[in-house]
Parts: structure tokens; sequence; C-alpha cells
């Protein structure tokens, strides 16, 4: 057995951590800092503050959506004009994407496309990042903990990344009190996106013992508390402290041994139809997936591991014993339905575009982990049963 975990030099969890990002900038000796932050500047207000009090400078910078290469060479130019030394994530997932490429990218010389894979020269970041902090303010994608940044290529209809053990961040600060103001909606999306990125990396064929720890962790914490967060808003402090320590755990699991078919449809469908959630996509997509994975796994390898982590994933989800793979699966479908996540037809995908999707999605690094390799027709399958 061999294998690597890495993750963000510190992590501080708990609610109300927030307020110790002033004695973690002395820390860290940046004086001029960019906030990325999403498209409400004022949910920012506070950190802002608490950044200028302390006697730091501070330049703001918008992500009102998806990252696009436009928009971080954007940040990178106004980072380095400002003469910027550190980097603050405030925000959710897009917003964290787009902090930790914009702190890679004005170190190191050149531009975004020598350094994005698939579109780009794929050239690797020779110099460390600008110091920088993560703050997630939603609970499902735990990229404050994860080596790549995903961007969104318009005229390429592509999501790609750029990866870099660089781009770690110094210091993630997980508050779940920055998570309770979230519409249920999002709460859906997201908490959906944490579930799917700890059963992934459990079942996949890279897990290692840590990760396998970190998933059953955090998936009993969503079993127990997705629902809640989305009935009871801001209200239930402890299911939100859960939705966010098992996305953390999700990110940190992700990050050390990898996905699988959800994500590795999740990211063409992105390029395509950047308007669509990335967790409501995944949401639609994970039973199917499941169920596909399981009939090829027993079909082609009957005495896989991965069969009896289903198992062990579906008795987590349903309380029960004795509850097989497909009652997991089964379990999920529900979930989706109770909380409202759409189809992918509701975004406009249509099975006209499936031989497209599942050609790129065949080609997807998150495809790579998945516990068997699937056919052509298993990936358009799983795609018709979603839209």
């Amino acid at each position: 057995m061999r294998f690597e975990f890495s993750t963000a030099s510190r992590i501080l969890f708990g609610p109300g951590t927030l307020t110790e990002t002033r004695a973690a900038l002395h820390e860290q000796k940046a004086r001029k800092l960019l906030i990325v932050h999403g498209a409400n500047a004022a949910r920012a207000t506070p950190l802002v503050g608490m950044v200028r009090d302390a006697g730091f400078e501070a330049r703001l910078f918008s992500v009102p959506h998806e990252p696009t290469t436009a928009l971080v060479s954007d940040g990178v130019r106004a980072a380095r004009e400002a003469g910027c030394d550190g980097v603050i994530g405030f925000g959710g997932g897009s917003v964290i994407d787009a902090a930790k490429a914009i702190a890679g990218l004005t170190t190191n010389p050149g531009e975004l496309h020598d350094y994005l894979e698939i579109i780009g020269h794929g050239r690797s970041l020779t110099n460390p990042a600008l110091p920088w902090i993560a703050i997630p303010t939603t609970a499902g994608t735990g990229t404050e903990v994860t080596r790549n940044a995903v961007i969104i290529s318009p005229e390429h209809r592509l999501k790609v990344s750029l990866r870099s053990p660089f781009l770690l961040p110094r210091l993630a600060i997980v508050d779940p009190d920055l998570t309770r103001d979230l519409p249920p909606s999002l709460t859906a999306a997201t908490g959906l996106d944490a579930l799917t990125q700890l059963i992934e990396p459990y079942v996949c064929n890279r897990a290692n013992p840590v990760t396998d720890g970190l998933c059953v962790e955090g998936i009993g914490r969503v079993a127990r508390s997705l629902r809640r967060a989305f009935e009871n808003g801001g209200s239930d402090a402890a299911a939100r402290e859960d939705m966010a320590l098992a996305s953390l755990f999700g990110g940190l699991a992700l990050a050390n041994a990898g996905l699988g078919a959800v994500h590795g449809f999740a990211v063409p469908v992105g390029g395509m139809f950047p308007h669509a959630p990335h967790g409501a996509v995944c949401a639609a997509l994970l039973p199917q997936v499941i169920q596909v994975n399981l009939r090829a796994l027993r079909q082609r390898d009957p005495d896989s591991e991965s069969l009896q982590r289903y198992d062990r994933v579906a008795r987590i989800l349903t309380g029960s014993e004795k509850a097989s793979a497909e009652d997991g699966a089964a379990w999920i479908s529900e979930l989706c339905s109770d909380l409202k996540i759409p189809r992918l037809g509701f975004h406009g995908i249509t099975a006209a575009d499936a031989p497209t999707l599942a050609q790129n999605a065949a080609r997807a690094s998150s495809m790579k982990p998945n516990p068997v390799e699937l056919t052509p027709d298993e990936l358009s399958e799983i795609l018709h049963a979603a839209i």
C-alpha cells in the first residue's frame, strides 16, 4: 500500500472562526490583500472591515458566476497592478476556485492558457502562489482544501483545471455560521455535491485508509443533517455544522483519492451548460451512476471491494444494517426529489447532447478513478436516465 495525503497548511473549523482571520493575517505578513468575493459584495463587508481595521490594505474583486478564463485573467491583472502580496477567497466554490487561480498565477510568468489542461499548454507552476486564505460560505465543494481550480472556457464550451500543489491555501477557515443564511435550493445543491464527493472517493479505485475514515464520517453527517438544513434554514446550527464538516471532509477525500463518473460527467455538462448548478447536476447523476456502476461491477468484476463499499454506504444512509447498495441509490433518489432537485432536462440538456457529453466524459480526469471502466453505451444510459 502506498498513498499520499496533502492539504492546506492549516485548517480552522468551528462556529465563529471567521473572527480569527485578523490574527491569521498578522502571521502571514501580507500587507496588500485582494479579497475575492461573490456577486453580493455586502456579504463580505464584515471581513473587509476586519481586514482594514487590522491595518491591511484591501482591494475587492468580484466573481459573480463560475470563473471563466477571462475573469481569472482580469483578477490576476488586478492583483499585479495593485501590488497585492496576499489573497483571500470569501464565498462559494466558484469564488474559492477563482481566488486560488489568481493567487497561483500572479506569481508565475506568462498567461493563464500556458498552464491550463486540455485547451492550454499544461505547464506546471514553478513559483509558489501568493499566500492565500480560503473562507467558504457554502457547504458542498470542499475546494478550500484541494489543489485544483476549475475554470470555464466559454469559447471551447469546456471546464478545465489549473492544478498545482502550490494552489493549496496557507489557511482554510471553515465557519459553519457563514452557511446559515443559504436559501433552500443552494443548501440542497451544495449538500448533494458534498455527498457525491464523499461517496465517489470511498468507492473509487484510489481509496486509502485516511480518506476512507473521512468519507464514512462525512456520509453519516450528510445522512442525518442535509434534510434538516434544507427544512430548517439557519435555525438548525447543528445541521449546518454537520454539513460544513462533511463538505470539508469531501474536499480532503477527493483531493487525495479521486472522484468518479458523476464528476466525469459534471465537468463537460458544466462546460456546455454553464448556468446549470454543479451540485444539482451531480445530484441528478448520482443515483444513475451508482446503478450502472453496480451492474457493471457485478458483470465484470464481481469480487470488487467497491461492491461491499456501496453496501456500506447504503447502510449508513438508510440506517438499516440490511440495506443493499440499490437501497442506497433509492434513498438518494428520494432525497433528491424531496429537496426539489431537477433532472438534467430542466437545464436544457436533451438526448441530442448525450453523444458529445458521453464522449467528453470518457476523457475526463475524474472518470479514471471510477471503480469500473464504463462502456460508451453505459455512459449514454446514465445520461438518458438523468435527463
